[in-house]
This record gives C-alpha cells, sequence and structure tokens, in this order.
C-alpha cells in the first residue's frame, strides 16, 4: 500500500492565504507622496464644499468613525457627536464660515495626512487657521480623524506669538 506523501499537504493548505495575501498587496498600491497631496487636498477642498452647500449629509461621510474634533466646549468624539455638534453651522441659507487647504503634508507610508488653512468670514476676513488630519481608508478614500481649528497667529497677540 503507497504512503500519503504528507510533506505536501503544508504547500497546498498555505496557497489559498499567500494568494490572498498577494491580492490584497496589488490591490492597494501606495500612491506616490504627490499624488496623496493632491488626493488629501481635493478631499479637503470636498469637505469645505459640503459647508458652502449646506450638506450635512456630505460632510458626515467625509469623517472617519473614530473622528475627533476639538472645540471650546471640549473635543467631540465619533463620528456622530461630530456631525451633531456641527448641525448648527448648516443651519441657514448661508454658511458662517468656509476653509481652504494651504499646506497639505502626507506621512511617506501614504496613510495620514496634514492639511491646513485659513478659516474665513462670509466677506472674506481671515479669522483662523483649521488643522486636520486625513487617514486613508481606501485607495482614494480618506477620512478626517482629527480636527482643531485656532486664532490667527498673532491676531490681538502682543506679535511675539503668545
Amino acid at each position: 500500500m503507497p504512503t500519503f506523501p504528507f510533506r505536501l499537504i503544508l504547500p497546498i493548505a498555505l496557497f489559498p492565504a499567500v494568494v490572498l495575501l498577494a491580492a490584497c498587496t496589488a490591490a492597494s498600491p501606495r500612491p506616490s507622496k504627490a499624488e496623496a497631496e493632491r488626493e488629501v487636498a481635493a478631499a479637503e477642498r470636498a469637505f469645505a464644499q459640503t459647508m458652502a452647500q449646506r450638506d450635512l449629509a456630505a460632510f458626515t461621510r467625509s469623517l472617519a468613525d473614530e473622528a475627533i474634533f476639538f472645540g471650546d466646549s471640549g473635543p467631540l468624539r465619533g463620528k456622530a457627536a461630530v456631525a451633531e455638534g456641527w448641525a448648527p453651522y448648516f443651519k441657514g441659507a448661508t454658511a458662517p464660515f468656509s476653509w481652504e487647504p494651504e499646506r497639505v503634508e502626507v506621512l511617506e507610508s501614504g496613510t495620514l495626512a496634514l492639511s491646513t488653512g485659513p478659516v474665513r468670514t462670509p466677506d472674506g476676513k481671515i479669522v483662523g487657521v483649521f488643522n486636520s488630519i486625513w487617514r486613508r481608508e481606501a485607495p482614494g478614500t480618506w477620512r478626517v480623524v482629527f480636527d482643531k481649528g485656532g486664532e490667527v497667529c498673532g491676531a490681538g497677540k502682543r506679535g511675539d506669538g503668545g
């Protein structure tokens, strides 16, 4: 009676796992740093458009599930809390403020990015700066994980950064 070649079982059993791993790696190529920066800048502009278009649902879709937005009353934690906390800004026909990315930096890994720029009143006056941290959740899909606004440096201050 011939013996069963048990030494072949392990390679055969591992083959599907190797194929799956290779497929996952091939399906999600990392964009170049320049391409990732363009993606994040476009995502930030689209995010800002949600305010201009008074579209809270679209705003909410740009948020990571675990997003944290910092504000005067403390941090808003989670997509639902951020959407609820920002809902008053979406009331009325005119957006109370706007923003646009001025600078975007992406980690070499292509997984996290910082977007920062001015916050303006409806008449265009710069009244603050925003800082948003974006996470790449899928190829071409970036979502905000952290957001914190601040005053314009030196506005009403001593002029020494303090």
